[in-house]
């Protein structure tokens, strides 16, 4: 059994992680002051001047998917910027509010309810799982202001294993956005020459997908705390639906300017990730941004991952050096650059690297 109390000296790793009750266990303690282990060191934290207001992300509405100029807005956006919202993208607005409504159930379940799918670690290859992002060394470690539960989406995954309070709903959105994540990945393949998504390209870039859904809580003092530091996506390409609250940036063309994506009712998130940057030999952009949370609104989100699968080699297409071009990056395992990736997370794309000639 576990235990909702939690007292000053008590250990919040213990409290949050192994007995489940989440970062919205302190919230529900009436929570005055950050505790230690979630206060953002200064240079991780996002501040008001860095905030570029005058910019933001594209909007692009896919009424007419097939046509020329929507295909050319999604990879002038993808070259550019790493991230555009896509409206009138096809799934029913019903779906989205329904997982939302899901999240929400789940992680206001007791933590007894919640314990029976928490780990204290991510793992690549689970049905499912509750997990927390302690960042840093080993005794240094601080909390992101977040609770998160996995659904693994690949037919090894076991969705009877998923909580029911999101099952149906997980279900019913994954059936809608999976072929629209192969059709956005269909038009970015097209800026790079490569025009069919083939039984031998379709490992690669969507070989393995899974649908989180994070629970940002309250915070008593969000200036020094993040919801998620800085990163890029290890992925092909992120599907994110947010809910009303805000709080995803994404950064800007110059400097150290982030860019609010201002939520759009209906509307979805597309990020390039970083595969899909190795694989376009930097043509696309893998779009680091981060999370910050509300002092007074939970916030939901769930982000779609669209993954190549984890024996699959990643390199640039032969389309992108025929004429020439030099490679930027090596041939490597994906299962390679995921230790490496979940490792050095989060290193803003400074994973990259890794796979660098």
């Amino acid at each position: 059994m576990t235990s909702s109390k939690f007292k000053p000296n008590d250990d919040i790793f213990d409290f949050v992680i192994k007995k489940a009750n989440g970062l919205k266990g302190l919230v529900d303690r009436s929570l005055e002051i950050i505790p230690n282990q979630c206060i953002q060191p200064k240079e991780h934290r996002l501040y008001k001047s860095q905030i570029d207001n005058q910019e933001s992300i594209p909007i692009i509405d896919l009424s007419n998917f097939d046509d020329l100029n929507v295909e050319k807005s999604i990879q002038e956006a993808a070259s550019k910027w790493g991230c555009f919202q896509i409206i009138n993208h096809g799934i029913p607005i019903e779906v989205l509010e329904d997982l939302k409504d899901a999240g929400h159930k789940f992680f206001e379940l007791p933590p007894e309810e919640k314990f029976k799918y928490c780990k204290d670690n991510y793992s690549a290859g689970e049905s499912v799982l509750m997990f927390w992002s302690a960042i840093g060394e080993k005794n240094e470690k601080v909390l992101e202001w977040r609770d998160s539960i996995k659904h693994g989406c690949n037919p090894q995954n076991d969705s009877n294993l998923w909580p029911p309070q999101t099952r149906n709903q997980v279900l019913e959105y994954q059936k809608w956005a999976k072929p629209l994540a192969k059709k956005l990945l269909e038009i970015l393949l097209k800026g790079l020459n490569v025009n069919v998504i083939d039984e031998s390209l379709e490992p690669l870039l969507m070989g393995t997908m899974s649908i989180n859904i994070n629970y940002y809580p309250p915070c008593p003092n969000p200036s020094i705390t993040m919801g998620a530091r800085r990163h890029c996506d290890g992925s092909c390409i992120t599907l994110l639906f947010q809910d009303g609250t805000g709080g995803l940036y994404v950064r800007g063309t110059e400097g150290d300017k982030w860019i609010h994506v201002n939520p759009i009712k209906g509307a979805l998130a597309v990020n390039i990730g970083d595969l899909l940057q190795i694989m376009s030999n930097d043509r696309y952009k893998s779009i680091e941004h981060c999370v910050a949370v509300d002092s007074s609104r939970a916030r939901v989100s769930v982000p779609l991952f669209v993954n190549a699968s984890i024996d699959s080699v990643i390199g640039p297409f032969p389309q992108m050096l025929k004429d020439g071009e030099k490679p930027v990056y090596k041939h490597i395992l994906h299962s390679d650059y995921w230790d490496n990736f979940y490792r050095k997370r989060p290193s803003g794309n400074a994973s990259l690297d890794f796979a660098k000639i």
